[in-house]
């Protein structure tokens, strides 16, 4: 993956503002979710949430919007309102239990009025691999391996998002995986809303913001650039298993400094579980598109 070209103006330019996904109810990682929120579990004895706040004040974001749902006081009480250099605003579903992401990302319609990352509540990667990811409209993908499922992307000869595809699909181009990334520009972010809006009062609450992204790719009105995930240095958590492997890849054992604020009611520091297996670390390994 080449790094990004030299942009005249490129700190002008920076998402700075990023949207956390965070109202879901994890019931796959039970009983770890029964009384917290699932980007509050630890990797390594670090919490999916401490290890993203921390990410994005590496790149000097400087505001994090959060929609809550599921045991929403668990994170509330550990950022507070100001973590990690950030000003923390959230955004609460009184139904998470009954709708899906595409809902979340409508609740934030009136909040959010520039361009922001968007990112899943259930991620845990290695920091450097946010820096391509900086400007709008770009998507994090990475090369399909064995554990891998869910929704994937095709590319076209332009190195954009040619289409996106529900599942693995037995074809001859090659596919890759969505990391669950993406940053948008303020002119896809109102297109985007307009079809959350229309959606959301047909009632299809439980639908998938990926299926807005796919049409509007498929009708040329949405132009995402893919930015390459190494496939060894980020993990999606949703079930126990999947801990488990997040716990031994390379790059998930680094030491989050104390970010979190003694702001006054906060409860930093760590759940109470049991310690994961210590993470093999391996060497930072550059991959290519081909």
């Amino acid at each position: 993956m080449k790094n990004l070209p030299a942009h005249t103006g490129f700190e002008e330019k920076q998402v700075r503002t990023a949207l956390l996904l965070a109202a879901g109810t994890g019931s796959r990682l039970a009983p770890l979710t029964d009384r917290t929120a699932k980007c509050r579990i630890l990797v390594n004895e670090i919490s999916i949430l401490e290890r993203l706040v921390d990410t994005l004040r590496l790149h000097n974001f400087k505001r994090l919007v959060i929609v809550v749902g599921h045991q929403a006081n668990s994170i509330r009480d550990f950022l507070g309102t100001q973590a990690g250099g950030m000003k923390i605003t959230y955004i609460t579903s009184p139904v998470y239990k009954t709708t899906n992401n595409i809902y979340s990302l409508w609740l934030a319609r009136r909040e959010i009025d520039e361009p922001f990352l968007l990112i899943e509540s259930d991620l845990v990667f290695n920091p450097e691999m946010l820096k391509d990811m900086l400007l709008p409209d770009r998507i994090a993908v990475s090369k399909l391996q064995p554990w891998m499922n869910g929704t994937t992307v095709t590319i076209n000869s332009h190195h954009k998002v040619k289409s996106f595809h529900k599942d693995i699909q037995k074809t001859d181009e090659r596919q890759y995986k969505t990391v669950n990334i993406y940053s948008l520009s303020m002119q896809t972010w109102e297109l985007v809303r307009k079809r959350l809006d229309h959606r959301i009062s047909n009632n299809m609450v439980n639908g998938y913001y990926e299926a807005v992204f796919s049409d509007m790719v498929t009708e040329g009105c949405l132009s995402f650039t893919p930015v390459l995930f190494d496939a060894d240095r980020w993990y999606e958590i949703d079930t126990i298993a999947d801990l488990h492997a997040a716990a031994l890849m390379c790059s998930l054992h680094h030491q989050s400094p104390a970010l979190i604020p003694a702001h006054e009611g906060a409860q930093p520091g760590h759940l109470g579980l049991s310690p994961l297996r210590q993470a093999v670390t391996s060497p930072y390994s550059n991959q290519r598109w081909a």
